[in-house]
């Protein structure tokens, strides 16, 4: 492969934003220089010119469905199409969610998958394991090494992986030597409200996905979030609280530094990006679980990101065929495909046609031209560094000398629109079609291969 200099970059990293230069050997950084420093010999076999763009971290998408058990015969996606389509994102590295089929609640069916990403993914890969309320022993027996999390389902979704036994759930927290994961639903809210909205709705033209925030309302999150927090507390288990999306959980959360945290939590692109009046024109197409929800919300859980409440950004990309949301309210799946538009919708939404400015600029007037640092800093702790610490997920994550070299090339200033033609997700479609951002991803390294078929590795966790 030979040495790779990246030179005149505007790196954005570890809170700076700076000109300089980041020098590939193999799959590893082997060294990150200022404008002002001197690079180490001229033996380069590539040199890539990037002047005007910005290199960061690859994304490290901690929320995944890719719905391949390793069956490789589900029609709304597989790790081989959905890789790629986080590949064109920026994503560089994915941590997959256990309700496929099979599902993953045992160490046979994590290694099944394990093999299966070997040998289809584009992007580094690791996986939760599933609790479920009879494999807690089982689950707390595998090594805390080889996988990412104990994913939980406080409220069902797809794949039916409900743990509603109390007894259970004490075990499982009390006894976890990972990280727990979990979806908080109250069921017993959902399903009361459920039945009375079906009973009001169902087969009228009232039937839409406007009802889903009603049915999977704030009541639902707050008082599942707020009893896995009281468990967490209880017995010292450190808990993310996985797509937050409603103010009123932010009340249980704390902005203490995240080395230093319990309880941590993640948000959605969708979740920022959208509110309950896209309901109007996008329908089941934003129908997903926990539901989106008010612009009080959504605007609630932007400035708690400011304020480091919320630690970590994650897609919850979660395909469903084209058919099947196209089905009414109450039969339609819940999902959204978001994985291949992760990055672009957040600097989107902090920069707009703002971006347009920087068309055809060098990197320094990038630096002197007014780009908001800190959101920009933000974004890239939330989707880079923050999931690398929080998972200790090795040796990625930061542009250092000695990490894995997982980079990303976005050019501000360039239009682009969704269109079916431009997915590569096996399902064909996305609520952004006819959206225009105002950046691209230009250029995708993993493990230091810039090529579209750069060989993933299997994610290392040190905790």
């Amino acid at each position: 492969m030979g040495r790779t200099l990246i030179q005149n970059a505007a790196i954005v990293n570890e809170g700076r934003l700076f000109v300089g230069s980041v020098v590939i050997d193999g799959e590893c950084i082997d060294g990150v220089f200022d404008a002002s420093e001197a690079l180490p010999g001229s033996d380069f076999a590539h040199v890539v010119d990037t002047d005007g763009m910005l290199l960061l971290p690859g994304v490290i998408d901690t929320h995944v469905h890719f719905r391949d058990g390793g069956n490789h015969d589900n029609p709304a996606g597989t790790f081989f199409s959905e890789s790629r389509a986080a590949r064109a994102g920026g994503v560089t590295s994915v941590i997959d969610m256990p309700n496929t089929t099979p599902q993953t609640t045992t160490l046979e069916a994590l290694q099944r998958k394990e093999d299966m990403a070997a040998t289809d993914s584009v992007v580094n890969y690791g996986f939760m394991l599933g609790a479920t309320n009879d494999n807690i022993d089982q689950l707390l027996a595998v090594a805390p090494e080889r996988y990412a999390a104990i994913k939980l389902f406080l409220g069902s979704s797809t794949g039916n992986m409900l743990v509603n036994n109390d007894m259970m759930l004490d075990r499982l927290f009390r006894d976890a030597h990972k990280l727990i994961v979990a979806h908080c639903e109250e069921e017993r809210v959902v399903q009361a409200n459920m039945i009375n909205y079906k009973h009001e709705f169902q087969g009228t033209a009232d039937e839409t996905a406007a009802l889903h925030p009603k049915i999977r309302n704030s009541e639902a999150c707050f008082l599942s979030t707020y009893h896995a927090v009281e468990r967490a507390r209880r017995f010292g288990t450190r808990l993310h609280v996985a797509h937050l999306s409603t103010a009123t959980e932010l009340s249980l959360l704390s902005n203490f530094d995240l080395k230093n945290k319990l309880i941590t939590a993640e948000v959605t692109p969708n979740h920022l990006f959208f509110d309950d009046r896209d309901y109007a024109t996008l329908g089941n197409r934003i129908k997903c679980n926990p539901a989106i929800k008010s612009n009080d919300d959504r605007l609630a859980l932007w400035a708690a990101l400011a304020d480091g409440l919320i630690d970590t950004i994650a897609t919850d990309h979660a395909p469903h065929t084209a058919e099947a949301k196209a089905r009414p309210y109450f039969d339609a799946p819940s999902g959204i495909p978001s994985v291949q538009h992760s990055l672009v919708m957040m600097l989107e939404s902090v920069f707009g046609v703002d971006w347009t400015r920087w068309r055809g600029c060098t990197s320094q007037s990038l630096l002197a031209g007014g780009v908001d640092f800190e959101q920009l800093t933000m974004i890239v702790d939330k989707m880079c560094h923050a999931p690398a610490l929080l998972f200790g997920i090795k040796d990625r994550g930061f542009i250092r000398k000695g990490s894995k070299a997982d980079l990303v090339l976005v050019r501000p200033g360039v239009e682009q629109t969704v269109s079916k033609e431009t997915l590569l997700y096996k399902c064909g479609w996305s609520p952004l079609e006819g959206q225009t951002f105002h950046s691209r991803v230009e250029r995708v390294w993993v493990n230091g291969d810039d090529s579209a078929s750069s060989r993933a590795e299997r994610l290392e966790f040190t905790r």
